[in-house]
């Protein structure tokens, strides 16, 4: 449910935006204050399996930009395979592909469903509000033409998903990488790549069942390109991308370049 905010938690939340963000990272926070109205942003919290919206629809948009500040992620599935096209975590927005304006009025695609696939806050920002910032920062202007152009990105490593089960499911990883990477998301300190990143997910990212994934996954641990994150507060969905130059290998396989696959 939406909560609007308060002038006494205005600034702070200009502050969780500037520095958690990509659209609005590294601006200055009072600045940012001084172009949004209070009255013109709302947090909320998504809940799983609970449909956001359903993106492209004829004659519909949206009134809200949506940052993603915790939790998530949330996915776009299309009809009727019901295949994830699209994923969005801590850092990164959605929606702008509904909004019309920009690059959104001629973005056009088939109704898909945008939901939450885990617990995810969100802070929504009016369109209003949104059009003022983009005419008033340069920086701005061009991170939001890069939104879509990840999208875009994103569903050209989707288009490479073969039905060889190794490069799919490396395909998805090597999006996944790209997204984060660009967006300054990731990698961590070490250099590794985390994701939470149920096998439900890569699944219908993939079109590859449950089984076959889960085999695929062994064996990229068993090859040090991953690390499945056991541990309780990850309930066993984060992976952590170790070599991510390494799937560059995989990604671009034929059937007889990758040895620890078993089946031909």
């Amino acid at each position: 449910m939406a909560t609007e905010i308060q002038a006494s938690e205005h600034t702070q939340l200009m502050q969780l935006l500037t520095q958690h963000t990509f659209l609005f990272r590294g601006l200055d926070a009072a600045w940012l204050a001084a172009q949004i109205d209070p009255t013109a942003i709302a947090q909320e919290k998504l809940y799983s399996s609970r449909p956001v919206y359903t993106a492209f629809q004829p004659d519909t948009s949206l009134d809200f930009l949506y940052f993603v500040v915790a939790g998530g992620p949330v996915v776009v599935r299309s009809t009727p395979l019901d295949r994830i096209v699209a994923m969005t975590y801590p850092g990164g927005c959605f929606g702008m592909r509904s909004l019309p304006f920009d690059f959104g009025r001629v973005c056009r695609a088939f109704p898909s469903l945008v939901e939450a696939y885990k617990t995810t806050d969100v802070v929504k920002i009016s369109l209003s509000a949104l059009k003022t910032l983009h005419e008033a920062s340069s920086a701005i202007q061009d991170r939001y033409g890069l939104l879509f152009e990840l999208r875009e990105k994103f569903q050209y490593h989707l288009l490479n998903c073969s039905t060889y089960p190794p490069q799919a499911v490396a395909s998805l990883l090597r999006a996944l990488v790209y997204q984060e990477r660009s967006l300054g998301s990731q990698p961590q300190p070490d250099g590794v790549f985390v994701f939470d990143l149920p096998i439900d997910i890569i699944a219908h990212a993939c079109q590859l069942n449950h089984r076959t994934v889960e085999q695929v996954l062994k064996g990229m641990v068993k090859e040090s390109l991953i690390q499945m994150d056991k541990s309780a507060e990850a309930q066993g969905d984060a992976i952590r991308v170790l070599d991510p130059e390494a799937l560059k290998g995989v990604y671009s396989a034929t059937r007889d370049k990758v040895s620890w696959w078993p089946l031909r």
